[in-house]
């Protein structure tokens, strides 16, 4: 994720948008399609400093400027005059962060996958483990860990759900030139926009988004609850893993440099700090819906770090949690002991055939979307 998410991959990405405008006014005959082939073969990250890219950047708080420069270096006069034309940076800079979060969300959907799958295995390995369930954190009434684990399933699927529509619907192109209004295209602003999405393989937008937010924030919104469904397991262990509990370990427990005798929940812990600075980015992202005018100062080019950050934050929690579940030790008999501290006299019997149902629900719910997938 750390590489997808990369300066590299944003330089890739805008290079990819530059090659694609230029293939689209091409195939629009707004260019010779000569010029749009040399483009496209100047468009090579290997072929750009980006060391220099991003120096040059402060000068115009946009990397694109000083990323067009170093591209028109390479082309002949009429390609140079070509490239990007019409486009603003916004344009350049919004595409690239779609492309970007294409490909870390195929990442993190895989992850999410990963993490589902051992939480499955728990509901299903554990289905009738009888454990105390907790209510502001006293004993409640007993509920077995299959259920716990396919709580935790059901949050994770509706991460997975959120995440998969926002990759399949809202990832779009962007293309509205100076101030958003398409007029340096002329008549073909929407067809070009639409050829463009084609190119790139991103939707194709009602509207060009340069001043409406939302779907930036909508992404951050979406990773920050990817990621607290997998705090809220990582949380769960951590609790269930207390000395005075004791009712799971995580396989590969952290060492402390104090006491060598102490074994830590260690992924768990991981998993609940990259949640918090996911929940961070995420504040920054809905914080620049509220942009000035037609383009923000300052609000939009907060967007860039902080989408990238919420990424690699959200992938360092599902990473954790699916990897503090792996080989999770279980103590049963250490669950029943402390169920049995209640007063089993208050329990009914047949108080676990609710709990094994909605696992048995859980499960089928799981199967039938690993179907699908």
């Amino acid at each position: 994720m750390a590489v997808a998410v990369s300066d590299s991959a944003w330089l890739a990405a805008l290079l990819r948008f530059e090659a694609a405008l230029s293939a689209a006014q091409a195939a629009r005959g707004l260019l010779p399609a000569g010029i749009a082939a040399e483009i496209a073969a100047a468009c090579k990250p290997e072929r750009l400093d980006l060391a220099a890219i991003g120096q040059e950047a402060i000068a115009s708080a946009t990397p694109v400027v000083p990323l067009l420069d170093a591209l028109r270096s390479r082309l002949g006069a009429d390609a140079a005059r070509s490239v990007h034309m019409g486009a603003t940076s916004q344009d350049a800079l919004d595409t690239a962060m779609m492309l970007v979060s294409r490909d870390a969300l195929d990442l993190l959907l895989a992850d999410l996958s990963a993490l589902a799958e051992e939480c499955a295995g728990l509901a299903e390995r554990h289905r009738d483990t009888p454990m105390a369930g907790r209510t502001l954190l006293q004993q409640a009434r007993p509920i077995t860990f299959g259920f716990k684990a396919a709580m935790w399933l059901a949050g994770v699927l509706d991460a997975r759900r959120r995440l998969a529509w926002i990759r399949a619907h809202r990832l779009a192109v962007q293309l509205g030139g100076p101030v958003g209004t398409q007029d340096t295209f002329g008549d073909q602003g929407p067809e070009l926009a639409a050829a463009l999405a084609r190119e790139l393989g991103l939707a194709e937008p009602e509207l060009p988004w340069h001043s409406a937010r939302g779907r930036v924030a909508e992404l951050g919104s979406a990773l920050a609850i990817a990621a607290g469904a997998s705090a809220k397991i990582a949380l769960d262990v951590a609790l269930l893993a207390q000395t005075e509990v004791g009712e799971v370990a995580e396989a590969a427990e952290g060492r402390s440099s104090a006491m060598p005798h102490k074994r830590n929940p260690a992924r768990a812990v991981e998993a609940r700090a990259a949640f918090a600075g996911v929940a961070a980015q995420a504040g920054v992202l809905l914080a620049a819906m509220a942009g000035e005018h037609e383009r923000a100062a300052g609000a939009w080019q907060a967007e860039w770090p902080a989408i990238s950050e919420a990424f690699r934050l959200t992938a360092g929690a599902v990473s954790r949690s699916r990897e503090s579940l792996t080989g999770l030790r279980v103590d049963a008999p250490r669950m029943l002991a402390n169920l049995r501290q209640s007063d089993e006299e208050t329990q009914p019997p047949g108080d676990l055939e609710g709990a094994r149902r909605l696992v048995d629900r859980a499960l089928a719910i799981y199967h039938d979307e690993e179907a699908v997938q």
